[in-house]
């Protein structure tokens, strides 16, 4: 499904570079754009297939915790920009530059998370903070926050929040989008990883 999903995007591109009139260009966008949409939901829809099936394979290769953590707040930040909003990044310097694990699930789940922290915040901030919880020469234990000023999430839906398929309010879908699958994921690819995830959120006062 992705191959000619892809063509089509690409097809996009190159009608971009010709010379089209105002109305054709931005009908151009538009169909890129929903090409990329796609595409995003049916690599989630891939993911959450393979993790139920047992089939994803994590990466275990050293990385640089900063080259792969840095484009991925920078281009969240630039995004942000439109509301105003500010985002920030903090990693402790105590961390190991070069960590082992799989950078490219890191980065997903580091997007999830800011995906939502800015998509539900207005104004304010969205922090983002990697901290070392265990210092261990064989194996670090990091902590990472993606803190927001947020609309924030009721006591009464806490309970949806990680689950497949689900959105705390029904008309979050609509109004912003999303397929209800990024958190399901970012909890499993975390257990794959060994790791935790959990939140604290009030009604109004942010995530």
């Amino acid at each position: 499904i992705r191959t000619p999903l892809n063509a089509v995007i690409a097809t996009m591109d190159l009608l971009l570079s010709t010379a089209l009139d105002f109305d054709q260009r931005k009908y151009t966008e538009i169909a890129k754009h929903s090409g990329h949409t796609l595409l995003d939901l049916l690599n989630t829809v891939l993911d959450f297939s393979k993790i139920e099936a047992g089939k994803l394979d994590l990466e275990s290769i050293e990385f640089d915790l900063v080259e792969a953590v840095e484009p991925i707040v920078d281009a969240f930040a630039h995004r942000a920009i439109e509301k105003p909003l500010e985002v920030t990044c903090f990693i402790d310097d105590q961390i190991p530059r070069r960590i082992v694990g799989d950078p490219a699930r890191l980065g997903q789940i580091l997007t999830n998370l800011m995906n939502n922290a800015v998509k539900f915040t207005q104004e304010g901030c969205v922090d983002v903070q990697f901290l070392l919880e265990q210092d261990s020469e064989q194996k670090p234990v990091l902590s990472v926050t993606v803190r927001d000023t947020g609309i924030g999430i009721p006591a009464s839906r806490h309970d949806r929040l990680f689950r497949a398929f689900s959105q705390v309010d029904a008309s979050t879908a609509r109004t912003h989008g999303g397929t209800g699958l990024g958190l399901a994921i970012s909890m499993q690819l975390c257990e794959l990883m060994q790791g935790e995830i959990g939140f604290r959120s009030a009604e109004g006062e942010g995530s």
